[in-house]
C-alpha cells in the first residue's frame, strides 16, 4: 500500500499565499498610497496572463465535452435544462436585489449638489463613455457579436461567447464524422491537457497579482473615500451572502450536500477570485473540480462556459441595487411599474456582461437607458468603489456557476448525493 503523500508546509499552500498577499497589498496601499498605485501593473499583468489561456481552455473543454457525448439528444436536453435553470435563478437574484435596495435605501441623502456627486470630474467623463458603449448593447448587436469575423478571430479577441460558438460548431462537426473524428478528438484532449498544465504554472503567480491589485485599489481610492457609499457596499455584500446561503444553499440541499461543504471544497478558487476580482482566473480550476465531483465532461463543458455568460447572479444583484441606488442618490422617483420594467431590462442586458470591457458599468448604463430621469453621469458615484464591489460580484457568480453545474448533473442523474459526499473528500487532482 503506497505511503500517503506528505502535506505541503502552510506557507506553500496557494490560497494562504493569496491571503497574505491581499493583506500586504492593503497595508502597502493604505500606508504608502503612491507605492500602492505603482503596483497596478502586477495585477493587470496577472489578469492578462490568465485571460491569455481562457479561450483555448474553453475551446478544448467544450469541444471534447460535446463531441464525446455520442447522444446529441442528451446535449440538447442538457442545454435546455441549463437555460431554464439560469433564467429562474438569475431572475431571483434580480428580484432580491430590488427588494433589498428598497428596504435599505442606501442612496437617500446623497444629493446631486453634494460633495460625493461632483467629487471627481474624471469619473463623470468616464461614466459618459460607459453610457456611449451601452448604446450598442441591443439584442441584435448582441447576437451578431457572437459571430466572430473569422474562425481565429474569436481567439484573438478573447470573446467568450464567440469561442463558445466556434467550439460548438467544431464539436458537432467531429460528432458527425464518426470514427474518422476520433483521432481529432483525442488530439484536442491532449492539447487541452497542455493548456491546463500551462495554467497551473500561471496560477502560481496569483499572490503577486493579488498583491498588486489590492495595493493599487487601496492606494488609488483609499479606505476612507468610501464614505456614505459604505452602506450600499454593506447592503450588496449582505444580499450576495444571503443569496449564496439561502437560494444557492437550498439548491445544494436539494442536490444532497451542504453549501458550506461546497464552499470549503472550492476555497482555493474562491481565494483566487477574491485576490484578482475576476472569476475567469479560477475557471480552469472549477472545471477540474466539477469533473472530480462526478459531473460528466459533457455537462461541465456545456454548463460552466455558458454560465459565465448567462448565469451571473452577483452581477444581477448588483445591477438592480446600483440602478435604484443611483435613482435615490439623484432624487429620481421610481414607480413600482418603472422598477418592474427596470428588472425586465436588466434580465436582457445582463446576458451580455461577460463579453464587454467594463461589463459592470456598461450593462448598468444600458439598463439606465430604460429609466427616464436618472442621469447617466451619476455612474461616476460608483467608480470609486466598483473595484470593491467587483470582488463580491465575481465570487457570487463563481459559486452560482459551480452550484448550477452540480444541479444540472443531478437533474441528469449523472451523480448521486452519496457520490458527491465521497468525492468532496478526495484530494484535488493536479
Amino acid at each position: 500500500m503506497p505511503a500517503p503523500a506528505s502535506r505541503s508546509p502552510w506557507y506553500r499552500v496557494l490560497y494562504i499565499q493569496v491571503i497574505i498577499a491581499v493583506a500586504l497589498g492593503v497595508a502597502v496601499g493604505f500606508f504608502y498610497p503612491s507605492v500602492g498605485k505603482s503596483l497596478k501593473p502586477l495585477g493587470d499583468g496577472f489578469i492578462k496572463l490568465v485571460k491569455m489561456m481562457i479561450a483555448p481552455i474553453i475551446f478544448c473543454t467544450v469541444v471534447h465535452g460535446i463531441a464525446s457525448v455520442g447522444d446529441l439528444r442528451k446535449l440538447g436536453r442538457v442545454g435546455m435544462k441549463s437555460l431554464v435553470y439560469f433564467e429562474i435563478v438569475s431572475t431571483l437574484a434580480l428580484v432580491i436585489g430590488l427588494i433589498v435596495v428598497n428596504v435599505l435605501q442606501p442612496g437617500v441623502g446623497i444629493t446631486p449638489s453634494g460633495e460625493v456627486y461632483h467629487a471627481n470630474l474624471e469619473a463623470t467623463v468616464s461614466s459618459n463613455s460607459y453610457g456611449e458603449k451601452a448604446k450598442t448593447l441591443n439584442e441584435i448587436d448582441f447576437i451578431l457579436n457572437i459571430i466572430p469575423k473569422s474562425f481565429l478571430g474569436a481567439f484573438v479577441d478573447g470573446e467568450l461567447l464567440q469561442v463558445l460558438l466556434v467550439a460548438i460548431l467544431v464539436a458537432f462537426a467531429i460528432a458527425t464524422m464518426g470514427e474518422s473524428g476520433r483521432p481529432i478528438l483525442g488530439a484536442i484532449e491532449q492539447i487541452g491537457s497542455l493548456f491546463f498544465a500551462v495554467m497551473n504554472i500561471v496560477v502560481k503567480a496569483a499572490p503577486i497579482g493579488a498583491f498588486g491589485a489590492m495595493g493599487y485599489t487601496v492606494g488609488a481610492h483609499g479606505l476612507g473615500t468610501l464614505g456614505s457609499l459604505l452602506w450600499l457596499m454593506a447592503g450588496f455584500y449582505l444580499t450576495s451572502g444571503l443569496f449564496v446561503v439561502i437560494v444557492l444553499g437550498s439548491i445544494a440541499w436539494w442536490c444532497g450536500f451542504s453549501i458550506f461543504r461546497f464552499l470549503g471544497y472550492i476555497k482555493d478558487e474562491l481565494l483566487l477570485v477574491l485576490g484578482t476580482s475576476s472569476s475567469e482566473t479560477a475557471l480552469p480550476g472549477l472545471i477540474k473540480k466539477m469533473e472530480q465531483l462526478g459531473c460528466s465532461k459533457s455537462t461541465v463543458g456545456l454548463v460552466v462556459p455558458t454560465g459565465y455568460s448567462f448565469n451571473l447572479d452577483g452581477t444581477n444583484i448588483y445591477m438592480t441595487m446600483a440602478a435604484v441606488f443611483l435613482a435615490q442618490a439623484t432624487n429620481t422617483p421610481l414607480s413600482i411599474m418603472q422598477q418592474i420594467s427596470l428588472l425586465f431590462v436588466a434580465m436582457l442586458t445582463s446576458k451580455g456582461a461577460s463579453g464587454v470591457s467594463g461589463a459592470g458599468f456598461v450593462t448598468l448604463a444600458a439598463t439606465l437607458q430604460a429609466v427616464p430621469g436618472i442621469p447617466i453621469e451619476s455612474l461616476g458615484l460608483l467608480l470609486g468603489i466598483d473595484r470593491f464591489m467587483s470582488e463580491c460580484r465575481a465570487l457570487t457568480n463563481f459559486v452560482g456557476n459551480g452550484i448550477a453545474t452540480i444541479a444540472i448533473s443531478r437533474w441528469e442523474r449523472e451523480v448521486t448525493p452519496e457520490q458527491l459526499q465521497r468525492n468532496f473528500d478526495l484530494p484535488p487532482s493536479l
